[in-house]
């Protein structure tokens, strides 16, 4: 389970908490997006915000993609099923264009 370590920094353990947590960093930036275009700030610095929501986003996807290919990925080759993982990840592959 994860804890607090150092100065109040909270320091997931397992792969469910580091994915929950970075999603809940992306909902922040998200909801900080909002606030700001329903305030009118500026254009660039709601660009910059939406940029950080998709880049926390993207850093979640390679937590999930590298548990994946740990867990389900390694037991579908290990049952014979590999032409099933390879057409997942080739899916993600062209997702992520």
């Amino acid at each position: 389970m994860g804890g607090y370590t150092g100065f109040m920094t909270f320091k997931p353990a397992t792969s469910k908490e580091r994915i929950e947590h970075r999603y809940k960093i992306s909902l922040g930036h998200l909801k900080k997006v909002i606030d700001m275009v329903e305030s009118g700030a500026y254009c660039i610095d709601v660009i910059l915000q939406s940029q950080a929501v998709q880049k926390a986003l993207r850093a979640t996807d390679e937590v999930l993609l590298e548990n994946h290919l740990k867990t389900c990925a390694a037991g579908m080759i290990k049952r014979g099923e590999g032409e099933k993982a390879v057409k997942e990840l080739a899916e993600i592959l062209k997702n992520s264009r």
